[in-house]
């Protein structure tokens, strides 16, 4: 008797050109560790120079994270179709320029199309959207890719776990987003009351 293979989960994770690209790294090494779970990678090129500015990692190494690495501009990938089952998608950062193109659909480039295709088919999206202070435009995009099931996620660091490094704050916010696509995580931070 052979024993049923269980299918991988599909997970994008896109970054996008706002400050944090600490969160997609971070949760590319994340799943990376989940033998059930394939990622796949797309990097807008203001979030390739984020990567450098910010972690000062060579693209090579980022891309060796992921399982599948597609360019920005090949929307004729399988993230940019329906028919590939995709079980969640991670925009981390998602820029204030990638939120407005979610959420008025204009799916320009990989990202923001794989973004469509997650907000079509009523799939799990999560922006981790970047900006500080926040005008009404900003407001009214989340409000709009709220409205059509997105999830968005500023990744506001929790202070009642007490963290002591910028690391402890990035896992905290990195464990909440696996959280929200379903995904165990033995070693995560739980609050258990006062």
């Amino acid at each position: 008797m052979t024993t049923p293979v269980t299918p991988r989960k599909n997970i994008t994770v896109a970054i996008s050109g706002a400050s944090g690209a600490v969160y997609g790294v971070r949760l590319l090494h994340s799943l990376r560790n989940m033998a059930d779970v394939q990622t796949h990678l797309v990097v807008s090129d203001a979030g390739w120079l984020n990567v450098q500015q910010e972690l000062d990692l060579p693209r090579a190494e980022v891309e060796a994270l992921a399982d599948v690495v597609y360019p920005v501009r090949n929307i004729g990938s399988a993230i940019a179709s329906g028919s590939f089952r995709c079980d969640g998608m991670v925009i981390a950062p998602c820029s204030m320029r990638t939120l407005a193109a979610v959420a008025l659909g204009l799916s320009d480039n990989l990202i923001t199309r794989a973004a469509d295709v997650m907000l079509k088919e009523r799939r799990k999206l999560i922006l981790m959207v970047r900006e500080t202070p926040l005008n009404l435009a900003h407001l009214r995009n989340m409000t709009r890719v709220t409205e059509m099931g997105g999830i968005i996620f500023p990744p506001v660091p929790g202070f009642y776990q007490r963290p002591q490094t910028i690391e402890e704050m990035v896992s905290h916010t990195v464990s909440r987003v696996m959280d929200l696509l379903g995904l165990p995580q033995a070693d995560a931070a739980r609050w258990n009351g006062l």
